[in-house]
């Protein structure tokens, strides 16, 4: 696991939501990433962590269809074997969080299970991006994604 994100597995929410606010969108991914599902705060952080990427999220697959990486589609890694299902459009906006410039992976408009689904991300090094899941305007849980050598 890389060590950012090893490092969230101990941080609060508040404390993810500073380094949240403090990055830039960076980049839109492009191509396979590796996805760590972050339970904020929680002492069960890094068994949650394990348990979700062995047995539910592995990541997103980025297609970016727009020059310049300013829009696309991404598909979620998910089950054991890391079957691609769950669309989502994925382009910039301001965040829920902060009002700023992010990165929206949203569900509202190609997927029946996940439509109440907004996800945000930010670039906090090169590679390594934190997210924000919403359901509604509700925020629910913390990810990371890495992707090339970031992964490691």
């Amino acid at each position: 696991m890389n060590s950012t994100v090893n490092n969230w597995l101990r941080k609060s929410r508040e404390e993810l939501d500073e380094i949240y606010r403090n990055a830039e969108p960076g980049n839109i991914p492009e191509g396979d990433t590796k996805g760590t599902a972050i339970l904020a705060g929680s002492a069960f952080a890094k068994i949650v962590a394990f348990l979700a990427g062995v047995l539910d999220w592995q990541g997103k697959i980025f297609d970016v269809f727009c020059p310049g990486g300013q829009a696309g589609l991404l598909v979620n890694k998910v089950t054991p074997f890391s079957l691609t299902f769950i669309v989502a459009k994925v382009y910039r906006d301001l965040s829920w969080l902060d009002g700023k410039e992010t990165i929206v992976i949203d569900y509202s408009r190609t997927s029946f299970f996940a439509k109440a689904i907004r996800d945000e991300i930010r670039e906090v090094e090169p590679g390594v991006y934190l997210g924000k899941v919403w359901w509604g305007k509700k925020r629910i849980l913390d990810f990371a994604l890495t992707q090339g050598d970031a992964a490691d």
